[in-house]
């Protein structure tokens, strides 16, 4: 007898602000399925109703106490945000409730890392992840922050840097290293795209575009024009990084190219400032060539 090698779903409590009037169902319809890809099964959600979030603590104080004993009693172990929270709300969340906190945002990236292929789409999901987090860190090393001395700034007084610095601070210079890093490595990619590109245009191959949201088909059709193998699964962002084949029609070969258009950051789900619009440079370089073409 074969034993599943699926890692067991995580237990997922869900919570959203909507404003008068959304159908609550229809809303979170998304996230729901967002939750599963990830590998996360929603145990229960709670909704508040009001015109906006709270700025502290994204949920009213009132319904933040309800939310603690409903999330106790379903025995989750992680909360979904339908939204976008900024660093002070993750941490009273995160304080309130005693358990980690996942946003909107962050949940997308995680599934942009488990269905990244290629080596660009590897480092592109890494560096999304180092900035998005990089603010959060804070939380994480509170007990440790006397260490780094000074006025109130980490490291802000003489003879607080070096070794004496706080792990908090140790942690985040390295983390600015790799994202300096990371983006200098997908600037020479960028580059040998460049030519590549140059090269494809001197051979005047027309270029066709598939372009759309998460799970729309794009990989289907792909697959029906160029008899390609890509994954068809139906997931949300199931295929993170772009295809390309050839296909023959009429004597004629053509380019097809299968992306994700600029939807995953301006679609009504994504609120707030997306700081991973770097992430599809390359998706949307191809996408020009194709209108162009």
């Amino acid at each position: 007898m074969e034993r599943s090698t699926d890692p067991a779903p995580e237990r997922g409590f869900i919570v959203a602000v909507l404003p008068q009037g959304i159908d609550a169902d229809e809303e979170l319809g998304e996230l729901h399925e967002l939750a599963r890809t990830a590998v996360v099964e929603p145990v229960g959600e709670l909704v508040q109703y009001r015109p906006h979030v709270d700025r502290r603590t994204y949920v009213g104080k009132g319904k933040l106490e309800e939310l603690k004993r409903a999330y106790a009693e379903a025995g989750a172990e992680v909360l979904l945000v339908d939204g976008e929270l900024d660093p002070t709300q993750q941490r009273t969340l995160e304080n309130a409730l005693q358990a980690r906190v996942v946003d909107r945002t962050q949940l997308i990236l995680d599934i942009f890392a488990q269905h990244a292929v290629t080596a660009e789409g590897k480092l592109q999901v890494e560096l999304a992840q180092l900035e998005y987090n990089l603010p959060r860190m804070r939380g994480m090393w509170q007990h440790l922050e006397r260490l780094g001395g000074g006025t109130g700034a980490l490291g802000a007084g003489v003879g607080t840097r070096g070794p004496g610095e706080s792990q908090l601070e140790t942690d985040r210079r390295i983390a600015r290293r790799r994202v300096t890093l990371l983006r200098r490595r997908l600037a020479e990619l960028s580059k040998q795209r460049q030519i590549r590109r140059r090269e494809r245009q001197r051979s005047s191959t027309p270029i066709v575009a598939l372009a759309g949201y998460t799970n729309v088909g794009k990989s289907t059709l792909l697959n029906a024009l160029t008899n390609a193998d890509v994954s068809v699964d139906d997931r949300l962002f199931e295929t993170l990084d772009p295809t390309t084949r050839g296909f023959v029609h009429d004597g004629r070969r053509f380019l097809c190219f299968r992306t994700l258009a600029r939807q995953i950051f301006s679609h009504g789900k994504l609120q707030g400032p997306i700081p991973s619009a770097d992430l599809f440079q390359q998706r949307f370089e191809k996408l020009a060539i194709g209108a162009r073409g």
